[in-house]
């Protein structure tokens, strides 16, 4: 599977506590990534700037299931139970 194209559920479902681009505190679960552009392409895929928590997150039928909203729940979801 490869990532879905104008998705960007991962760039808005989880926290992230290390710093990005932009923000430097991370961004809350639920939160736009200021880097996600209008398309819910990120603006730093590729780019060395890009935080090492981005690289790790990874295209995956059980977090991204068929569909953006779907995979907005299931990362939402998992958000909540690993708080």
């Amino acid at each position: 599977m490869s990532c879905r194209a104008g998705c960007g559920a991962c760039c808005i479902a989880p926290s992230i506590t290390s710093s990005i681009p932009g923000m430097p505190a991370g961004k809350p679960a639920g939160m736009r990534c200021v880097n996600l552009d209008e398309n819910n392409l990120c603006r730093l895929f590729g780019h060395p700037s890009r935080p090492a928590v981005c690289f790790r997150f990874d295209h995956d039928p059980e977090l991204c299931g068929d569909s953006r909203e779907e995979a907005l729940t299931i990362l939402s979801h998992w958000e909540e139970v690993t708080r």
